[in-house]
Order: structure tokens, then C-alpha cells, then sequence
């Protein structure tokens, strides 16, 4: 109640909304102007240089680079900002879902500001998040559906309103962006092996040359794990792969090119699949969103988009830096929450799954 009554205090004054986000490897924070509905800063340390060589995020290691720059990236934003804590009239921070470590850091962070500035504490969930996302950039209509789409996460969501949707359907098992970098791992690619695949499948301009399996079921169910078990036996069945050295034992760069064609052939038919089953459930819906860290992938924006514009619906992405993980989206949760008079108090926990 307290938080809420200096909120209602400082009604005259423009409200800056703090968003820290740390829910992976991604140490990020960003300040947004509710008064004028626009995002004024953001600032972004990104650890893929540091888990490159381990080819994925490392937890411990990811919650301590965390420790280290998160004070730096948080005074970064408000420098850029041109303001300073005492402006500030709510943080938001991302809370779950998210390695357990590094939600810890940004949240004690967050607590420890709200407490000394005595300002509201906001809560985010990082799916809600990436969800509104496209919103910093385009006006989307209600009700649309949305499609997230990262290295931990892969659901689809039908969104009726800000702060209010449903979960259609969720992955059982791999992310799509996870089975990416399985795949490129597989072929012994570098990391993160999304944007390696993409560039190797131009190539051959993204044809199905493998014709591996795709996800035949009549729900709106998602797995990616049994199109990556299909692209190991298949280089197991050429003499590529040797599982039991468990490394690509053949460079045949015309082989490396052609699986990565047609697994984007196959994740691009799964994810139009079961858009347009949830275009036949929902026929109201008028739009569809494409959220998330693959949704850079440009192939699958344009095989999206054409589903969407058969259907006669409008389609929207949001740019690269608003598609992976960001602060500017968990600062325009926060917004609107703060406007629904949505508080936490300081016995905030974080919690690793989402609600």
C-alpha cells in the first residue's frame, strides 16, 4: 500500500519505469516514459563471447558475470536517460522464468534500489515480456496470436489484451532455438548456432534436400527434439558423425549446407503447421506476432508472414535488439502493470518456471 501511495504522489511528475532484466546471459536495463509511452534508454552486456568456447550458457558462470556488470549497465541506462534514481518511479525485473543464479542477481539488485529510493517493485514474467515485445514498436491489434520462439522457450500464446493471455501450447521438450544450436554443435559449428545454420542453408536458398520428419500430430502440440535425433542418425547413416567419439568425424561442407537447408525447411513447416491449426481454432484472431531470439531467423519471419498474409491477417516482428533478451520490453511490462496498480512487495522471490 505504501508503494502504491508514493506512486499515486508523484502523478504529476513524468513516471520512468527502471526494467533490469538477468534472467540468462543477458545483463541488460533500460528506462521507459509511461507520460509519453516511449522508450528513453537502454544498455546491454552480452556474454556469448564468454560461453562460446563451451558452446551454451554455463549457469555459474553467466550469474557471475552478472555480479559484475550489473550496477555498470543499470547506471548506463540512466545515464543515457539523463535522469537519475531519484526519477525513477518503478522498477521492473524480469523474476522468472530463467536460470535460478542470474534471476537472483537482478532481482536482489532491483530489491535493494526499491528499498533505499523507496519505490514500487515490479515483477516480470520474461514470457510476458518477450510476448509484448513488438508493442516498442508497432500498435498490434487484439486478439492476435503470438508465437515465442528462443534458446529456452518455444509456446504459443493467444493474446487478448496487455497482461492478458492464454497458453495455447508449449514445447514438451527442446526449444526450436536450442535445437538449433544442437544441430549446429552436431555439424560442428560454432555458438550461438542459429544465425551459422541460417547463413549456411542460403546456400542452397533453404530447399528441402533431407526431407526430414516433421511433427504430425492433430493438437497444437511442439517438440523439436525428434527433428534434431533425425539429423543425428542421418549423419551417423552417412559416416559423418561417430557417436561414439561424439564429434562429426567427416568435413563435407556440401553435407554441412544441406542439413542445415532442410532443417530449416522442416522447423519453418512444424511452427506454419501449427500457426494455422491455431488459426482454425481462433478464426477472430487479427494477427499474428513473432517473439523471441529466433525470431531473427529471416527465413522463418518470411515463411510466417506468408501464412499470415494467406490468411489475411497482419503480421509484426519486432527489430533484432528488442527480439532477444532485452530490458526495453520488461520496462514496457512494467509500465502497464504500474498504470493496472500491479505492485510486488519486497518478498518478491524468483521461481525458474513459468507461471
Amino acid at each position: 500500500m505504501a508503494f502504491i501511495a508514493l506512486l499515486t504522489l508523484r502523478d504529476g511528475m513524468k513516471k520512468y519505469i527502471l526494467g533490469i532484466e538477468t534472467s540468462c546471459d543477458e545483463t541488460a536495463a533500460a528506462v521507459y516514459c509511461t507520460q509519453t509511452n516511449t522508450l528513453v534508454s537502454q544498455a546491454l552486456f552480452s556474454q556469448v563471447a564468454l560461453h562460446e568456447q563451451f558452446g551454451g550458457v554455463v549457469p555459474e558462470l553467466a550469474s557471475r558475470s552478472h555480479i559484475e556488470k550489473i550496477s555498470i549497465i543499470v547506471n548506463q541506462a540512466l545515464l543515457a536517460a539523463h535522469v537519475t534514481l531519484t526519477d525513477i518511479d518503478a522498477i521492473a525485473v524480469t523474476s522468472r522464468p530463467g536460470l535460478a543464479g542470474s534471476l537472483l542477481v537482478g532481482l536482489c539488485f532491483a530489491k535493494a534500489l526499491a528499498y533505499t529510493q523507496k519505490i514500487p517493485l515490479i515483477g516480470i514474467n520474461h514470457l510476458e515480456g518477450h510476448i509484448f515485445s513488438v508493442f516498442l514498436e508497432h500498435h498490434v491489434p487484439f486478439p492476435h496470436l503470438c508465437l515465442v520462439a528462443s534458446g529456452g522457450h518455444t509456446a504459443l500464446y493467444l493474446v487478448l489484451g496487455f497482461g492478458d493471455f492464454q497458453l495455447l501450447s508449449q514445447t514438451s521438450d527442446d526449444a526450436v532455438g536450442e535445437a538449433f544450436d544442437k544441430v549446429a554443435k552436431l555439424l560442428g559449428l560454432g555458438y550461438p548456432g542459429g544465425p551459422l545454420l541460417e547463413r549456411l542453408a542460403q546456400e542452397k536458398t533453404f530447399q528441402d534436400i533431407r526431407r526430414y520428419p516433421r511433427l504430425r500430430r492433430p493438437d497444437l502440440s511442439l517438440s523439436f527434439s525428434g527433428i534434431k535425433t533425425a539429423v543425428l542418425y542421418d549423419l551417423i547413416a552417412r559416416n559423418y558423425y561417430s557417436l561414439e567419439q561424439r564429434k562429426i568425424i567427416k568435413h563435407d561442407h556440401d553435407n554441412v549446407v544441406d542439413v542445415a537447408s532442410s532443417f530449416h525447411v522442416a522447423i519453418g513447416d512444424i511452427l506454419c503447421n501449427r500457426l494455422n491449426q491455431a488459426y482454425q481454432l481462433y478464426p477472430d484472431i487479427k494477427a499474428i506476432t513473432f517473439v523471441g531470439g529466433v525470431a531473427c531467423n529471416r527465413y522463418l519471419q518470411g515463411r510466417i508472414a506468408t501464412l499470415a498474409q494467406k490468411n489475411r491477417l497482419e503480421f509484426f516482428t519486432p527489430a533484432p535488439k528488442y527480439c532477444t533478451d532485452n530490458a526495453a520490453m520488461i520496462a514496457f511490462v512494467g509500465s502497464y502493470k504500474a498504470a493496472q496498480g500491479k505492485f510486488d512487495t519486497l518478498h518478491l522471490d524468483i521461481a525458474t518456471t513459468a507461471p
